[in-house]
């Protein structure tokens, strides 16, 4: 009762005050106060219609500020509310959503194209629901929905097919990109229903990307890298950007029924690797686009086996040469390198065959990109180097046929890779992941699941084992990386990564402690090598202070309960 009277005594006041100042300020309290009760608005549907229905006024409001206010609060509300917009409310003919796209060219007739899209993704929200109460016609209501963004796609495909220079104006690839964009805010709400939209505009969408393509690296034939920076050229990536972004959101969004797994990856992958891939590969450095890589590795995360076949030509496109761009040094082409990086761990993680039944120099290609990824001076790339490396070992040890040849190739130097990270002072903040990689090597050979030598035979004693090889290898390591450390205290610390009796956390601290005792580290600040137990810490400490504020009615914003229906 409280809250219905500050919103009518708001509406009241917006109102009876003059000047577009005061009115905006008053509205903007109105939203504001709205969105921060979904619980209310869904217990009272008229107060929720009315709500709605005064958002749509707001909307036609161009005092700065309003119109973005509005969408985003009726956003919030569709997000929260859906259903009560789907379903057949009290004293009501239809649901509201059908009264809404019926009216939706007068909504939005005078909203910026941002807000547009805003509006867009709210409905596709509500369209989302299919939970069995809701008994609308879907997809019919979404190819309504789509009527003016589909409308103004065919005129310009129409106007390509009797002259393809018309799809290279400005204004041409301008109205483009925003068409796409619609669709992208449409199709991150609505999931996988958006594949009925996609199937009405997908081919030509293709080839608008084929066309700039060639038309970009036609430019950059003729004036060099300078012609990435002109005005067109730029608009033109943009575009291809956004082609990219909306396959991105539609495959992640995908899955059964309407999009099912098995249908993407025979309906929608195959069409896409020819201009996408053709084109990464056949450009230089600054004109790839790293939403590509992006977008491969959803394919792989997404489709996982039902694309184990397309990887190694994925692979062949986009990995060498993505590999030259980012390591001739750690600053260029940062983008790329944060997406390269995810697309390895994503056919790491779930296309795993994918990675031997590459050329053998390739495979050597994937180990050293790990390598230099765990290598790496920001964190979250060193972390996903050193996430892709364990993953790695644990595959390759669940699968009989690589693992020897693996280990034989490169399990020594990897050791030795994971040790130098370790010791170098600059990746502190990975150490439990380095005490994780070491123990599960040290421990795979200790257990004699190495079974080819690690060592030229022609070179050790007869009988040498593994494990009295690597033994003696990493001490002979660290007494000529160290030498202020002492025989005995290399052998002891050497015996203990060999202890299978050691858990990780006794294991991490038989690491910390001998890297406190060497000269580099000891005059140092060290807890970056506690960063695991001060974030679990924190974690319990966030815990208990909401359980403390779940137990007192009111301390928990309405905003920040999860109940999205």
């Amino acid at each position: 009762r409280f809250l219905v009277t500050v919103i009518k005594d708001l509406l009241g006041l917006c109102e009876a005050k003059r000047g577009k100042d005061n009115k905006a300020v008053v509205a903007s309290n109105i939203m504001y106060v709205v969105g921060q009760y979904p619980r209310f608005l869904k217990a009272h549907w008229k107060f929720l219609k009315t709500v709605v229905n005064k958002l749509f006024e707001f909307m036609h409001e161009v005092h700065p500020g309003v119109q973005d206010m509005a969408c985003d609060t009726f956003l919030k509300i569709a997000t929260k509310c859906k259903r009560k917009f789907v379903t057949l409310q009290s004293e009501e003919t239809v649901p509201f959503i059908c009264e809404l796209v019926e009216s939706l060219p007068s909504i939005i007739s005078d909203l910026e194209p941002h807000q547009v899209q805003a509006f867009y993704e709210a409905v596709g929200c509500m369209l989302a629901d299919s939970g069995p109460q809701v008994t609308i016609d879907r997809q019919g209501l979404q190819s309504k929905l789509m009527e003016l963004p589909n409308r103004t796609w065919r005129v310009i495909m129409d106007r390509a097919a009797s002259n393809v220079e018309n799809l290279v104006e400005p204004s041409t690839i301008k109205e483009i990109i925003k068409i796409l964009k619609t669709n992208n805010r449409l199709c991150r709400s609505v999931g996988s229903l958006f594949t009925h939209q996609l199937q009405t505009f997908f081919l030509d969408m293709l080839n608008v990307y084929r066309v700039y393509s060639e038309r970009i690296s036609s430019a950059v034939a003729q004036q060099g890298a300078i012609a990435t920076q002109m005005s067109l050229v730029r608009t033109m990536r943009s575009a291809k950007k956004e082609v990219l972004r909306l396959l991105i959101t539609f495959i992640d969004k995908s899955g059964p029924p309407e999009a099912d797994p098995v249908a993407v990856a025979k309906g929608f992958i195959p069409p896409v690797l020819d201009p996408i891939l053709g084109d990464y590969k056949r450009n230089i450095a600054g004109a790839r686009d790293p939403e590509v890589l992006a977008l491969f590795a959803t394919v792989v995360e997404k489709l996982k086996e039902n694309v184990v076949e397309e990887v190694p030509r994925i692979m062949e496109a986009v990995f060498e040469c993505t590999l030259e761009m980012i390591t001739k040094n750690f600053e260029d082409f940062p983008e790329h390198r944060i997406r390269f990086f995810e697309f390895l761990k994503a056919i790491n993680h779930f296309c795993f065959p994918a990675l031997f039944n590459i050329p053998p120099e390739h495979q050597k290609l994937v180990v050293d990109a790990v390598v230099w990824a765990m290598k790496h001076t920001e964190r979250n790339i060193a972390d996903t180097g050193l996430d892709i490396l364990l993953e790695l070992l644990q595959n390759v040890g669940r699968t009989p046929s690589v693992a020897q040849p693996f280990y034989q190739q490169y399990l020594l130097p990897l050791i030795q890779d994971v040790f130098a990270v370790m010791t170098d002072r600059l990746h502190k903040s990975g150490f439990k992941m380095h005490a994780t990689l070491l123990r599960t090597m040290f421990h795979l050979v200790q257990m004699n699941q190495v079974t080819v030598p690690l060592f030229d035979p022609a070179t050790q004693p007869p009988g040498q084992t593994n494990p009295t090889f690597l033994r003696s290898h990493i001490g002979n390591l660290l007494i000529a990386s160290f030498p202020n450390l002492s025989q005995t205290q290399v052998s002891k610390f050497v015996e203990g990564m060999f202890d299978l009796n050691m858990d990780l956390p006794t294991f991490k601290t038989h690491l910390r402690d001998f890297l406190i005792e060497l000269k580099e580290f000891s005059a140092e600040d060290n807890s970056a090598l506690f960063t695991e137990e001060q974030e679990r810490e924190r974690l319990l400490l966030e815990q208990q202070m909401m359980a403390e504020r779940s137990q007192v009615p009111g301390m928990i914003k309405p905003a920040e309960i999860d109940n999205d229906l």
